[in-house]
């Protein structure tokens, strides 16, 4: 029996995060949006392009939760997007107050899911998704890491001009402007990054890193990034539905480790088929430690707003 995976939120990331679940052929995909004829359309022309693109996976659209019953993974995209000027959390109470009614829909008709959040702000959508559905803090997650490692990897493979494919990255913290990029745990085929590139133009990495989101927002105007999230949401996807255990940069509930407690933050998480199953500890020096620390109280004081 194939398994189910629902998109919450037809929007620009939940439509090309549905096509890219069903070209992995991960299972059926059920696109979901308030907006009536939004997601039956974008559903039925993403099905009508199976046999171009040779996938079998089927995909429909509705405004029912109902449809999506007995879903395996939840990827929640639904949310308003940031505009040029706006940070990620200036988003806060209007997309809190959405995550709320998705994430008591799924939890009732999901019961047994696993929630991956993707609305902004990130860390926050999580811990508050936690909270409403009830769910075991395993079965709750945020993409971020991947997402922001991906950026840096890609900036690097840039900089040395080489395969985006040798270049392996690791970012940390919240979704935002105080997450934490680790050049020392960067490499290019196993050697750091410290070694191939000077101090000045990683510097200007990490920080680009950290301005990925807003750079594209600013130069669209009118919307956000959707191809990288999308493809960071399916990796997780694929990573969950395969149990492929496999170790990706996430948001995920500590509870002491990093010595963060009760708290939403990126760290690196081995996923499989309960979700996270394992958070892995990088030996931190003392200036990363406080760096991920500060990022955690910027997520914290956010959580506090919402009463979360």
């Amino acid at each position: 029996m194939r398994k189910k995976i629902t998109v919450i939120g037809a929007g620009n990331v939940g439509a090309t995060t549905a096509l890219r679940i069903a070209e992995k052929e991960l299972g059926d995909v059920v696109l979901l949006d308030i907006v009536e004829g939004l997601p039956q359309g974008l559903g039925l022309d993403l099905y009508e392009s199976s046999p171009i693109s040779g996938f079998d996976s089927k995909i429909i659209g509705t405004n029912d939760y109902q449809d999506t019953k007995g879903s395996d993974v939840v990827v929640v995209t639904a949310g308003l997007a940031r505009k040029p000027g706006m940070s990620r959390e200036d988003l806060l109470q209007k997309n809190a107050a959405i995550i709320k009614s998705v994430v008591q829909q799924t939890a009732k008709y999901s019961p047994d899911s696993i929630i991956i959040i993707v609305t902004n702000p990130l860390d926050i959508m999580t811990q508050l998704a936690k909270k409403i559905s009830g769910f075991p803090k395993n079965r709750v997650l945020g993409m971020a890491g991947v997402l922001d490692s991906g950026r840096m990897r890609s900036f690097i493979a840039e900089a040395l001009n080489i395969s985006v494919k040798d270049v392996s990255a690791m970012v940390l913290g919240g979704h935002g402007d105080a997450m934490v990029p680790l050049p020392r745990y960067t490499c290019v085929s196993g050697k750091p990054i410290t070694d191939l590139l000077p101090a000045d133009k990683i510097s200007a990495i990490v920080e680009r890193t950290r301005k990925g989101g807003a750079e594209i927002v600013n130069l669209l105007k009118t919307g956000s990034a959707y191809y990288a999230p999308s493809a960071a949401a399916a990796q997780m996807v694929e990573a969950i539905i395969k149990d492929k255990k496999v170790v990706l940069p996430c948001a995920a509930y500590l509870e002491g480790e990093y010595g963060l407690k009760d708290v939403y933050i990126g760290v690196p998480a081995k996923l499989g088929s309960n979700g996270i199953e394992e958070i892995i500890e990088l030996k931190l020096s003392a200036a990363e430690l406080s760096a991920l620390k500060k990022s955690a109280d910027v997520v914290k004081e956010n959580v506090n707003k919402l009463g979360a």
